[in-house]
């Protein structure tokens, strides 16, 4: 295992060799986003792909996944120089995020919040909490939701995104899950090691299947067959083998 613990780092990069970890690290404010993070998180992720890392645990600091835009950080006077660039950073981290390779395997512990459920709903599996909650609360702050509407509209219905996007309210880890948006709710003490011990079982997976079935699962149809549109691109050329057995 490698670790990155630069002073100044905002974002902690592990590599476990075919998985990794991508830890927001401001947990004196329960790992509030400012610009370095953006920044940090892509070349965490370009690192660990290109280390060999199918699937990659996003989780936060301690016992938080991130509590939203650090709203001192960005009120700063005067502003701070990342704030010039946040706009276009942000959108370039979660683009990032929708055309990594990697499985993203979110480790939801107590909450995520506004700009933190953004990271959250752009993991491909997330793991929750049974005690965490997810908000979406930049309507009852008269702000616009770009980043977690743009997730939502990817994730699940019109239905389910309105009550989240307008009601601004918490959904539990119940909810999520209900919704589909969490793959499964654990004991909030085993978060951590219930991600990454699903991100270290899909790291064991020959060949470069995941990928494959990611890139064709966010493929666009437009007018296309289907079918043949999910055979186009570059699918693993192997041919049918036995599971690994379960122990």
């Amino acid at each position: 295992m490698t670790t990155d613990p630069t002073p100044q780092t905002t974002v902690r990069v592990e590599s476990h060799g075919a998985w990794g970890e991508l830890v927001l690290s401001r947990p004196a404010r329960r790992n509030a986003l400012i610009g370095p993070m953006a920044v940090e998180l892509r070349l965490g992720l370009t690192e660990l792909v290109r280390s060999g890392a199918k699937a990659i645990v996003l989780r936060g600091e301690d016992d938080a996944f991130c509590s939203g835009l650090d709203v001192d950080a960005f009120a700063a006077d005067p502003p701070p120089p990342w704030r010039e660039t946040w706009p276009q950073d942000w959108l370039a981290l979660h683009r990032d995020l929708y055309a990594c390779p990697a499985v993203i395997v979110g480790a939801l512990q107590r909450f995520a919040i506004n700009g933190g459920a953004s990271l959250a709903l752009a993991c491909d599996l997330l793991v929750a909490g049974e005690g965490a909650f997810l908000m979406v609360g930049e309507a009852a702050l008269g702000m616009h939701a770009p980043m977690n509407i743009a997730w939502l509209r990817l994730r699940v219905g019109e239905a389910v995104a309105t009550q989240l996007v307008l009601g601004a309210d918490r959904a539990t880890a119940a909810d999520l899950h209900r919704f589909g948006l969490a793959y499964k709710v654990v004991a909030d003490t085993s978060v951590t090691t219930d991600a990454e011990a699903l991100a270290q079982r899909l790291g064991s997976f020959p060949g470069r299947g995941l990928a494959a079935i990611k890139d064709s699962l966010r493929r666009p149809l437009g007018d296309s067959d289907v079918f043949a549109a999910m055979m186009q691109g570059d699918p693993p050329n192997v041919g049918p083998t036995r599971a690994p057995r379960a122990s």
